[in-house]
């Protein structure tokens, strides 16, 4: 058998595909995200902008708006039966809210009485508002006062977690206000005290605009 000298072949070096897809980059599938993101709190963003920067000239705002809004604290509230609830699952509607001891004076019954009405008079937009009253003791409730607090949300809660929380205006007392609660659980107004039936209608104007202003994004139930 003959020796052969060593041959090599060579090969040509592989060519890619130009047909076959691209891997996608992950840097394209972050922004892609990012865009999702920014479309669904677009509507939010949007609202909270109309009403609370760009107000045509010479309107005014009844309500005072708390800046910098306050969330609602990690508070166990209980119910008159004795139940547990978190505060913050209170989240996903307006909260229009109320508070006094449970023995409700003449001022606490007034207050009760315009927060029901001013509920009411949003007509179809009234269950996008639920009615609250926090109760800031152990006293015992008038059952005069339980058939109109029919649909309505009562708790009993810490009196000194909740005074961290809302503040009545220089001079004046919590149980004096109506409070006002985004659906995103933020405390954002507060109504002048000591409400009357010319002031009821000023507050109305504010709930009527900020249902109007949040209707993109906001709707009734949690």
């Amino acid at each position: 058998m003959q020796d052969q000298p060593l041959s090599f072949t060579v090969h040509a070096m592989p060519v890619p595909d130009a047909s076959a897809p691209a891997r996608p980059s992950p840097v394209a599938g972050r922004w892609k995200m990012l865009l999702v993101l920014l479309v669904c709190v677009a509507p939010i963003v949007a609202s909270y902008f109309t009403y609370y920067v760009i107000r045509p000239e010479g309107r005014r705002n009844f309500g005072e708006l708390i800046d910098p809004q306050r969330p609602l604290p990690a508070i166990s509230a209980r119910t008159l039966e004795g139940q547990v609830v978190p505060l913050p699952s209170l989240k996903g509607q307006w909260l229009l809210m109320t508070v006094s001891g449970g023995g409700c004076d003449a001022s606490c019954e007034k207050n009760l009485y315009f927060q029901r009405q001013l509920r009411e008079a949003l007509g179809k937009e009234m269950d996008r508002v639920d009615r609250v009253w926090l109760i800031t003791d152990d006293a015992a409730v008038n059952p005069a006062l339980l058939p109109a607090l029919k649909g309505a949300t009562v708790l009993r809660v810490p009196a000194d977690a909740l005074a961290q929380w809302l503040q009545p205006q220089p001079g004046a007392t919590l149980p004096r206000h109506l409070y006002l609660v985004d659906p995103l659980g933020n405390w954002m107004m507060r109504f002048p005290p000591d409400m009357d039936a010319a002031t009821a209608a000023k507050a109305k104007r504010d709930l009527d605009r900020l249902l109007r202003a949040a209707a993109g994004w906001d709707k009734e139930g949690r």
